[in-house]
């Protein structure tokens, strides 16, 4: 199954695919745990994994606290061993939400 969300989030649009997470995830304290239970990320993980020259951004409103979401879900990611390097911050006025973006 884990696959098969990866196969989908890859073919969803061709070159990039996108997720938004649910803002509820920064309404209570988290975890490693918490961070992998959203599907947007467990998804985003694992198309990362399956294509070595992929890159995923996480795209973030321009507002402080957007920006510290952002931080920590990056920090998160690198604490799950998602190699820093493939990782990028993008700040985005029209964000409601973190943004997960999956690009080659």
């Amino acid at each position: 199954m884990r696959w098969l969300n990866a196969v989908l989030w890859i073919t969803a649009a061709g070159n990039a695919a996108s997720a938004d997470l649910p803002p509820e995830l920064w309404d209570r304290p988290r975890s490693a745990q918490a961070v992998m239970a959203q599907p947007a990320v467990r998804q985003a993980v694992a198309a990362l994994q399956s294509r070595s020259d992929a890159r995923l951004l996480i795209f973030h409103g321009t507002r402080p606290e957007a920006q510290q979401q952002a931080e920590e879900l990056l920090a998160w990611l690198v604490a799950l061993a998602v190699e820093s390097a493939r990782l990028q911050l993008r700040a985005d006025a029209s964000a409601a939400t973190i943004r997960l973006e999956l690009i080659d």
